[in-house]
């Protein structure tokens, strides 16, 4: 049987790889080749745009457990990264471009995958498909979607980028290797630190910084964790100075110093060729960037790869639409994956590709389908999206969604540990009883 993908992110690339295993004839449309987007810089599968890093494999981070989840649900792209990861600490950052590579490769392995090249403008109920255009969905799709939902309610949101640097162009000699409490190998992050003198010097010029479109930003539609850094500073001083640029944890091994802020870059490859400003998302313009960012010690040569940018993303308000399995309502044969569907994140937008493809299947079957328990990060996530909500936003993996512990722990560590638990107990359970 024929089924189609629209989109190959990550999402549209986990959902083929979910379909192709069950036997389905998968025929994946992916326009970049043909058309590009206002981030993506390639036309490869998989392609991560924002950050090389899909953030935490700590027991004790709701990242970390929803890696679990689904690695117990035989996750393709969580094995790619393992692949493709280059060192990060606690994190799971890797190489883009090998990343893109390893999913592409394992695709292609099945002689019932096809990817057609192409922008998709036209949907057919009676063909099986999933819908992972992601936030960067073309204005000619996003007008088709919003024919076949019967109205145009999209919410829009606006995402930055961090910059990319040339490690060639950095000065080591003011830099340090160090990761926050020792975590992971010394190596993985290069440190720029900064006395409370420099530091002020570059707040100063980063609030007054000269920026690309203003306007969007005052409205307040951007998601917090996307917010660029020059917005997230004229909260105030010590906003950035406890938020990306946090000195806690920080030492520089070499002089035993300490700081009064510092800028974590960290790797894009092995190699240590290339570096992304860790938390840097911004909305400067480009000569701005230069300017600025060349303030910070180390850096004041620096080359950049690629200058942060801004663009708009589109949500669909998924609780009118979408209930908690990613399916269309009132459609048997349409679901949606990714972060149009209001998940917010790399490995959540992964985790709604897997979901749907096994949800489409059972749809296509009339088996039953699968919701993941309330207790697990895949369970709220499906959870949240179906919601009701009169002010819907796009939610990534966090303990907050998570119902209660039965019992209170008062340790932090130990009570985000019960919850990693609890939701590994219950998923692989649930598994057992869902025979997938």
């Amino acid at each position: 049987m024929e089924v189609r993908v629209i989109g190959g992110g990550l999402a549209g690339s986990e959902a083929c790889y979910q379909l192709l295993k069950r036997g389905y004839n998968v025929k994946l449309y992916e326009m970049r080749k043909v058309k590009n987007t206002p981030c993506h810089t390639t036309c490869d599968l998989a392609e991560l745009v924002c950050s090389n890093s899909l953030k935490s494999i700590e027991k004790s981070t709701a990242s970390g457990t929803l890696k679990e989840e689904l690695n117990s649900l035989d996750c393709l792209l969580l094995r790619c990264a393992e692949k493709a990861k280059v060192p990060s600490g606690g994190a799971l950052a890797v190489n883009r471009k090998e990343f893109s590579k390893y999913v592409e490769q394992e695709l292609n392995k099945f002689e019932n995958f096809e990817r057609i090249d192409n922008e998709f403008t036209e949907i057919n109920v009676n063909i099986p498909t999933i819908i992972a255009t992601g936030p960067l969905t073309s204005d000619n799709f996003a007008k088709e979607i919003a024919k076949l939902i019967g109205n145009s309610d999209n919410l829009h949101f606006y995402d930055a980028v961090a910059p990319i640097v040339s490690g060639d162009s950095l000065d080591y000699n003011k830099l340090f290797f160090a990761t926050r409490y020792d975590k992971g190998e010394q190596s993985d992050y290069l440190n720029c630190g900064m006395n409370k003198e420099q530091y002020t010097a570059f707040y100063n010029e980063l609030v007054n910084g000269k920026v690309a479109n203003l306007h969007s930003f005052e409205k307040g539609e951007i998601f917090e964790s996307c917010m660029p850094i020059e917005v997230m500073a004229k909260r105030g001083a010590e906003t950035i100075r406890y938020g990306m640029m946090k000195p806690v944890g920080i030492t520089n091994p070499n002089t035993g110093e300490r700081y009064y802020a510092v800028v974590q870059l960290r790797k894009e490859n092995v190699q240590g060729s290339a570096y992304n400003l860790v938390g840097f998302q911004t909305n400067l313009t480009f000569p701005e960037q230069k300017r600025i960012f060349s303030i910070l010690p180390g850096l004041e040569n620096v080359e950049f790869l690629r200058y942060g940018v801004i663009h708009r993303n589109t949500f669909l308000n998924s609780p009118e639409h979408l209930d908690s399995y990613f399916a269309l309502n009132g459609v048997k044969n349409v679901y949606f994956a990714g972060q149009i569907t209001g998940v917010e994140g790399y490995v959540e937008s992964i985790m709604s590709g897997l979901i749907s493809a096994i949800n489409l299947d059972a749809d296509i079957k009339n088996t039953k389908k699968y919701l993941a328990p309330c207790t697990t990060i895949i369970g709220s996530l499906q959870r949240h999206i179906a919601t009701k909500n009169v002010d819907f936003q796009p939610m990534n993996a966090n303990f907050g969604i998570l119902p209660p512990l039965d019992s209170k722990v008062r340790d932090k560590k130990q009570r985000k540990l019960a919850y990693y638990t609890r939701a590994i107990e219950d998923i692989t359970l649930y598994n057992k009883e869902f025979i997938l």
